[in-house]
């Protein structure tokens, strides 16, 4: 049966994937309460987990060290409390070789080697390099479907990835290459990354070891 994640654990770590945004931005990664979460972000200050920053007329909450240790901590105890700590590892192989074809396709789509010029910056001039791309993408979209339906069996807090990857692949394949690879909406690489950081925050395991 999946488990249900407590609120001041979603709070952290809807900071913790997001990066670095403002509290409503927060407060919507899991459909919380924005007042609500407010407060547990000023209770989350207070002991010293996250801190706000603001420069350049923009503002956001992001983790101190000891907040990213607070949310592995948290993580940890729950995934053991939901037994499917082995489940979450499982997916987490599988998605590995995944997560190489995507970085590759984001790479694919933002360059196209030339004569002389392996580096050369993708100009979407030619419509069968971009499809290969976006074929691609849709295999993947298609391998990930299981995997999250795996992961949210165990935690609910893991389901919506798939159908965000594939609501930003729709819109590229209408036509706005941006939601491929952009930071600044949800785009399938934004996606990805945040799912990859899901994955291994859950796990407590090294970003930089699995890349």
């Amino acid at each position: 049966m999946t488990r249900d994640s407590s609120p001041d654990l979603l709070v952290l770590h809807a900071v913790r994937l997001t990066g670095f945004a403002d509290t409503p931005v927060i407060a919507r990664r899991f459909g919380l309460d924005a007042a609500e979460t407010e407060q547990t972000l000023r209770d989350a200050e207070a002991r010293g987990w996250v801190q706000h920053t603001a420069f350049a007329g923009t503002g956001g909450w992001s983790l101190t060290e000891t907040g990213k240790a607070e949310n592995e901590r948290r993580l940890a105890a729950e995934l053991a409390d939901a037994g499917g700590a082995d489940e979450v590892r499982d997916v987490h192989r599988e998605f590995l070789p995944l997560n190489a074809r995507l970085l590759r396709a984001c790479t694919d789509w933002q360059l196209r080697p030339a004569d002389g010029d392996r580096l050369a910056v993708n100009d979407h001039s030619d419509p069968a390099w971009d499809a290969r791309v976006l074929t691609e993408l849709a295999d993947i979209e298609r391998a990930l479907t299981p995997l999250v339906d795996r992961l949210g069996s165990v935690l609910t807090r893991f389901r919506g990835y798939d159908t965000r990857f594939a609501a930003a692949l729709a819109r590229a394949r209408a036509g706005d290459g941006a939601w491929i690879d952009r930071t600044d909406v949800d785009s399938c690489h934004r996606i990805w990354f945040e799912l990859h950081e899901d994955l291994i925050a859950t796990l407590g395991i090294d970003r930089h070891a699995h890349a």
